[in-house]
């Protein structure tokens, strides 16, 4: 089944056609004065470049974000339109801004292409934009409840990162790798790899293809350029990574085996894909960068956060009847580093790949499934992540999902082509995931 889908081309097949990304800053690193719509509108205006195509060419417009508090408009902002008419885009396009948490960005890929499916547009532009470092603190209640005695509470939106009627996110995530015997030893070597790998592959000049150089310009109070730089690295890596001192690192909130050293930063950056099928990509003269296969979109229960990219990708992979030991390569978004392991052990093991996938939802939301195949498990993780994770290149949660599709792309082509799954967690345990193709 694998050599007929890859031989396959089909006139109305889904194509990529441009894929960037901005560098991934640090938490108050080189974008924390970016405004969000510019950060948007950034890598927009480098996707329509890289392929020489015309804005009005675009036909909708799909957009993931988050948190609004940190816009200029905080009430209903509408971040992709105001984002597409910085980067040309004609007002007549419509766009939607919608919020999945870190499944976002690959939702968008997946609306998009369902509007293309269904005649609704010709060329969709999707991805998305985080920008950590600009969320404002808030001070709730003041409207009615007036300044009283004692002063303001002011609250921080982002710590800690989680949902406030559940648990934080690592301390779920921390919980069920316990359950899965996925040790923080074992999370500890995985982080300390993601940064190895990143490094290795960001000196081999792999990420140019899908890394735009931004160019960044500081401003004092009157608005004077008082420096310039070109940031062309993701500030999220470490150089000078030591496997000794993540061992040191006490976890968070309380959870026992998730550390500030095995979970990815709090990062800002966007990236962007544009999307069409085929034909549309001949008539336009544009070469695709990877075709889309299959997608799908899945919800479990909260608590689960960490089986979520596993089930997204069996859900794929059924669809196509392929199994994962077909895939070329395996992209899991590192939310921490026990997700992806967590995912690994699932997909390896032989009730979960073989089982009804309601019966596995039934079956793995009120109990841990441990019959993991030990050797398929590790053949699985040779193929996890072969560039680095969100650990190393940073997590921008609302753009992390477009970012694994096309550094997955970039991988096959530099290999030559194959097949390959992506998959991304998050929004109290929902999950995407995509299988592509590269010719």
């Amino acid at each position: 089944m694998k050599e007929k889908l890859l031989k396959q081309k089909n006139s109305d097949d889904i194509v990529v056609i441009s894929a960037t990304r901005t560098p991934f800053g640090r938490f108050g690193g080189s974008l924390k004065n970016i405004d969000i719509y510019d950060l948007g509108a950034i890598v927009m205006k480098d996707a329509l470049i890289r392929i020489n195509l015309e804005p009005d060419k675009i036909d909708e417009v799909w957009w993931g974000i988050g948190d609004t508090t940190n816009c200029k408009d905080p009430y209903t902002p509408v971040v992709a339109r105001q984002s597409m008419l910085k980067a040309g885009i004609p007002p007549e396009r419509p766009s939607c801004t919608f919020d999945k948490a870190c499944v976002s960005a690959m939702s968008a890929v997946n609306y998009g292409s369902r509007s293309i499916k269904l005649n609704e547009a010709k060329v969709v532009l999707a991805g998305g934009a985080t920008s950590f470092s600009t969320v404002p603190y808030l001070v709730r209640n003041l409207r009615w409840s007036g300044v009283r005695l004692g002063g303001l509470n002011l609250e921080d939106p982002i710590f800690p990162l989680g949902y406030k009627d559940y648990a934080p996110v690592a301390v779920d995530s921390g919980n069920l790798a316990v359950e899965y015997n996925v040790s923080r030893e074992e999370q500890d070597d995985f982080a300390y790899e993601s940064h190895l790998k990143y490094g290795n592959a960001y000196k081999d000049g792999f990420f140019k293809d899908e890394m735009m150089p931004l160019e960044i310009k500081e401003k004092d109070k009157k608005g004077n350029i008082i420096s310039e730089k070109v940031l062309e690295i993701d500030e999220q890596y470490r150089p000078d990574i030591a496997r000794e001192a993540l061992a040191k690192l006490k976890p968070i909130f309380g959870n026992p085996t998730c550390t500030a050293g095995n979970s990815p930063g709090m990062n800002d950056g966007a990236a962007a894909l544009i999307l069409t099928t085929r034909e549309h990509a001949h008539e336009l003269g544009c070469e695709p960068v990877c075709t889309i296969l299959t997608m799908s979109t899945i919800a479990l229960q909260p608590r689960i956060m960490p089986v979520s990219p596993a089930f997204a990708i069996k859900k794929c992979l059924d669809k196509l009847n392929l199994t994962i030991d077909e895939m070329d390569l395996i992209e899991i978004n590192e939310a921490f580093a026990c997700v992806p392991l967590i995912s690994a052990k699932l997909l390896a093991s032989k009730k979960f790949t073989k089982g009804n996938y309601d019966e596995m939802v039934r079956l793995v939301s009120s109990q841990p499934l441990l019959d993991t195949d030990d050797d398929k498990y590790q053949a699985i993780k040779k193929k996890l992540n072969v560039n680095g994770g969100a650990i190393a290149i940073g997590h921008p949660n609302t753009a992390s999902g477009a970012r694994l599709i096309m550094t997955m792309a970039y991988e096959l082509k530099r290999h030559g082509g194959g097949m390959g799954v992506c998959a991304i967690c998050g929004g109290l345990t929902q999950g995407d995931a995509c299988v592509i193709k590269v010719e």
